[in-house]
């Protein structure tokens, strides 16, 4: 009986110390988390400032007037390839309507960028996020993803995946900015 005891003691107390060890931790996991919120349509887009391979700053904020065609991507991705050069196609086309192309790359090396960027012929803006600040602001999953940027600097639309010629077309003329 006291053998019984015993063994109920220790698994009382394992149990208690499991129980708090978990709120210990999921106290310490919400003070330290950091409180990243999820962008949504009209929200106002965060400003930021990223470096392209002129040396060149841009600062969204910047382009305020503008329509913003925002998009993230990577060298590696697949889906990416396929849609820039429609994505340049269609800059030419909008861009002396008020619409900007920036591509933000997500952390690659300026070597990679560039031979990218030259072997596509791309003539838009790109920006490489070394830090990921950019992509963290943005909680951008999975690649490509691009915020339409209205000329007041709201968010639009949120695009994730590939977009084809038509989807392009369409979402550079919603973020063209009105005649006066």
């Amino acid at each position: 009986m006291n053998n019984k005891k015993k063994t109920r003691t220790v698994v009382r107390f394992l149990i208690l110390a499991v129980l708090f060890g978990a709120i210990i931790f999921t106290i310490y996991s919400s003070i330290t988390k950091e409180k990243v919120e999820v962008l949504q349509v009209g929200d106002e887009a965060p400003d930021f400032e990223l470096v392209d391979l002129n040396g060149e700053k841009h600062r969204l904020s910047e382009y305020k007037g503008q329509g913003i065609f925002l998009n993230f991507w990577g060298t590696w991705c697949e889906p990416c390839k396929r849609e820039f050069p429609i994505i340049d196609r269609q800059y030419h086309e909008y861009k002396e309507k008020g619409v900007q192309v920036l591509a933000v790359n997500i952390a690659e090396s300026d070597f990679a960028v560039q031979n990218y960027i030259d072997s596509k012929g791309l003539t838009f803006p790109v920006v490489i996020d070394k830090e990921k600040s950019v992509m963290e602001a943005y909680n951008i999953n999975p690649l490509p993803t691009t915020f339409l940027v209205s000329p007041e600097g709201k968010i639009e639309k949120i695009i994730t995946g590939e977009m084809n010629e038509t989807m392009i077309k369409q979402y550079m003329e919603q973020i063209t900015p009105d005649e006066l």
